[in-house]
């Protein structure tokens, strides 16, 4: 969960995550939607069903019990290098480094490396400089310090080197230049997309479909629709993408409302509009499943922020 999510933000969804699935084996038993409604609201979805299989992966192949090496760790979905260092050093005492965002800032204002940090040269020259500084047989607290460092004190702006334990050695804060380190590759403007919903109303039950496991917000359920294409009206997005998505003639309605979010690569503002169906038989060619769900159930069905926003809006209605 702190994978790309600040602390205060997790605790929350830790407290009801682990009072849900104490055990690895209440997780591995758990089925999908149950896991993504969680986790809803923390983002990047794949890191929920990555756990949840690797949950199924320990409780089949290592009866449970999450192994200790970091190659056995890195097999396991999501857990990535560094991920299986911090918890092989962390939970297991053994002596492996920790590259996270936080020790990458705090390595570059110490050492003042200049180049930018997306890069592999300096994902390596780090990767060097974290295992020559690991304090062995103390890697875990090594690694957390260093962690907690660039967390309450390096931190991305206005850094508290006065109280900092290393700013005498830091290169960066010696030149004066620690807010301009870690150097970054200038950001691109993010492309902006036009998107469509169709919330289908029949009585107290609305049409929701449920997006396939790969890609963004795998797995989650949402009211149906896609992206505007170039020179098409959004009326004309709408009807293609029900045509083409569920095998649905459509009536478009009156406008719902209109939705803003921003995701890692890209901008989406979604207008939501109500429709009615002129034809009835539904074949699947892009979502896994379509359900009629009553309004006061659509709270147990995991949705991305838009279609949440949508949900509550006719849930108040």
């Amino acid at each position: 969960m702190l994978q790309q999510t600040r602390v205060e933000t997790v605790i929350p969804y830790f407290t009801r995550w682990m009072k849900t699935f104490p055990t690895l084996a209440s997780l591995a038993e758990a089925n999908e939607d149950q896991v993504l409604s969680l986790w809803e609201g923390l983002g990047y979805y794949s890191r929920a069903r990555n756990l949840h299989l690797a949950g199924k992966i320990v409780a089949e192949r290592y009866q449970g019990e999450l192994p200790r090496d970091t190659k056995s760790l890195q097999d396991l979905p999501g857990i990535g290098r560094y991920t299986a260092g911090a918890i092989a050093s962390i939970a297991f005492g053994k002596d492996e480094p920790v590259l996270d965002g936080n020790i990458r800032r705090v390595l570059t204002r110490f050492f003042n490396i200049d180049k930018p940090i997306q890069t592999t040269e300096t994902e390596k020259v780090l990767g060097k400089i974290t295992q020559d500084l690991l304090s062995v047989g103390k890697a875990g607290e090594h690694n957390q310090a260093l962690m907690e460092l660039g967390a309450l004190i390096c931190l991305p702006k206005n850094p508290d080197c006065v109280i900092c334990p290393l700013v005498d050695g830091c290169l960066a804060h010696e030149l004066g230049i620690q807010e301009s380190r870690p150097v970054r590759k200038e950001k691109t403007p993010l492309p902006h997309l036009r998107v469509t919903a169709a919330v289908v109303q029949e009585g107290s039950k609305v049409l929701l479909a449920k997006r396939p496991p790969g890609g963004l917000l795998g797995g989650m359920w949402e009211y149906p629709g896609g992206k505007q294409e170039e020179k098409e009206t959004l009326i004309e997005t709408l009807h293609r993408e029900i045509w083409e998505e569920l095998n649905l003639e459509i009536q478009v309605g009156e406008l719902l409302g209109v939705y803003n979010s921003a995701y890692t690569h890209y901008k989406v503002t979604l207008h939501a509009y109500r429709c009615s169906l002129l034809s009835r038989e539904i074949r699947l060619s892009f979502h896994t499943e379509s359900a009629w769900v009553h309004l006061e159930s659509l709270s147990k069905y995991p949705m991305g922020k838009l279609d949440r926003l949508i949900s509550l809006q006719l849930q108040s209605n």
